[in-house]
């Protein structure tokens, strides 16, 4: 990429911004899949295939947004990585020792924000995945069990959806925020 004149600082902030925005769309996501499921433990004897199918595609839409998370912090981190190398050789090179440190000094503040940055990223991926197993045993359940009893044993664990996934949208908007911090500081850092 550096070749066609895009710089791998740039490239890792529009990843950090796209990682923001994966995470924003998985968010809104669970909110939907969690709405689609209390809307399924209201049921009161309507379509119960139609709105299996409804939650289940819910489903299936925050399981693909909770992957193209993950492979959104995987893509970031390798990024960072390549150009805290890249820096690396840089400050090796130079030969003003006062620019050299204060390189150094920069490389290690932005890779230590970079470092809490994805392990928010991973510590938020990592949470979402027992959200995601409880919705898909619930889905599995309702698929197996296609009749009006199963749904009504459901409005017991619609609280404790509900709770983990307030916890989960907590987590992700302090990964959010972790993010934007995160930006500054590279744009900070560009400047100085």
């Amino acid at each position: 990429m550096e070749k066609i004149g895009k710089e791998k600082r740039d490239i890792l902030v529009q990843r950090i911004v796209d990682g923001k925005k994966d995470q924003e769309a998985a968010k809104k996501q669970l909110k939907t899949t969690l709405e689609a499921f209390q809307e399924l433990t209201g049921f009161d004897g309507g379509n119960l295939e139609k709105t299996y199918k409804k939650l289940n595609g819910e489903f299936q839409s925050a399981e693909e947004r909770s992957k193209n998370l993950s492979n959104r912090v995987q893509s970031i981190d390798q990024v960072g990585t390549d150009l805290f190398a890249e820096w690396q050789k840089e400050i090796d090179a130079m030969s003003d020792r006062k620019l050299k440190t204060s390189s150094a000094t920069m490389l290690r503040s932005t890779r230590l924000n970079h470092q809490q940055y994805i392990k928010r990223m991973r510590q938020t991926g990592k949470k979402m995945l027992p959200v995601l197993q409880s919705f898909r045993d619930q889905v599995t359940y309702l698929k197996h069990n296609l009749n009006a009893k199963a749904i009504g044993s459901l409005k017991g664990t619609a609280a404790k959806m509900d709770s983990e996934v307030a916890v989960l949208i907590t987590d992700m908007e302090g990964s959010l925020v972790e993010a934007d911090r995160f930006i500054q500081s590279l744009s900070t850092n560009a400047a100085s």
